[in-house]
């Protein structure tokens, strides 16, 4: 609901005559100027002769406001501002502080921002005001796993699928909270789960296929990497399939595949990126391996000049 604007009001005039009532405005001024001669008798006048009205939104067109602004910032999200949509979120959540919507928002563009005690703290107010709102209890996960501490995520991301059990995102964070955790086969269950909710999730499928490799599961890791290209034509899987099919003696179908990812997405050339990709040991000895191969030299060399990762804080 926009603010009205202040509205002058109109000229009135007198039934009697139709004279103004300007008339009498006049009178008045005329009956303040005699009382302020005649001081000593009435006491002193006021010391200002005209106090000008200030409107003051009430608290319901606040709310109002706030649900705009709150939109705003959810927008600047969308647009890769977390920055600027923290700004409009903490207005938002001053002029109603009882909307967990608007603390969501805040908590996510604080987290973006790598704010992570202030998305904390955001995130705890909303579930304050609604505890049985599922994704609060994924956000609050994510936190915790972009911190490090799977222990803190896996009862969160629990809670939470208890409240929405189709959640297929919600079971790929559980997964990979089991990966950190070192737990493959419970990694594996639940990138599985994730699937079978959401056939075509391509990076929980990718996911099923780093466990297995880490299991030992060589040929079901290398298969399931190859439907993952058959959806999406990513340098991760493209890389990690090269490096399986390295080890096998494929030598020709691993550097094409290898060439491909490194042009595609030259940050997987750097151990550290992925690491932080949650690659697990033995892949990433396999993918060190394939990169070392002469045929892959100036590749890799040109992928190490174009990366542009930089390790999340």
């Amino acid at each position: 609901m926009p603010l009205q604007h202040n509205r002058i009001p109109h000229l009135r005039f007198s039934h009697s005559n139709n004279e103004p009532v300007l008339r009498r405005i006049r009178f008045s001024r005329t009956l303040a100027a005699a009382l302020m001669v005649l001081g000593g008798w009435f006491g002193a006048p006021a010391a200002n002769a005209l106090i000008p009205y200030v409107y003051l939104p009430t608290e319901e067109e606040l709310k109002g406001s706030s649900i705009g602004i709150g939109r705003t910032a959810a927008q600047l999200l969308q647009l890769g501002q977390p920055e600027q949509a923290a700004k409009l979120a903490a207005l938002a959540v001053r002029l109603d502080p009882n909307d967990e919507r608007f603390w969501s928002v805040l908590a996510e563009a604080q987290l973006r921002s790598n704010d992570l005690e202030g998305a904390s703290q955001s995130l705890a107010r909303a579930k304050s005001l609604k505890p049985e709102k599922a994704g609060l209890w994924f956000a609050e996960a994510a936190i915790a796993l972009r911190a490090e501490k799977p222990n803190d995520a896996v009862p969160l991301i629990t809670r939470g699928l208890q409240l929405d059990p189709e959640n297929a995102a919600a079971y790929f964070d559980l997964g990979n909270a089991r990966i950190m955790q070192n737990n493959f086969p419970l990694a594996l269950k639940s990138f599985e789960k994730a699937t079978a909710l959401k056939p075509n999730f391509w990076e929980a499928l990718n996911n099923q296929s780093l466990v297995l490799y880490e299991m030992g599961e060589l040929d079901e890791a290398i298969r399931r990497w190859r439907r993952v290209l058959t959806i999406e034509n990513n340098a991760e899987p493209m890389l990690a399939l090269a490096a399986a099919l390295h080890q096998q003696g494929e030598q020709t179908e691993a550097i094409q595949l290898a060439s491909t990812a490194l042009a595609q997405n030259p940050n997987y050339v750097l151990p550290l990126h992925q690491a932080e990709q949650l690659w697990g040991r033995r892949i990433r000895e396999a993918t060190a391996q394939l990169l070392g191969e002469p045929k892959l030299t100036n590749i890799v060399e040109r992928a190490q000049a174009n990366a542009t990762w930089k390790k999340s804080q």
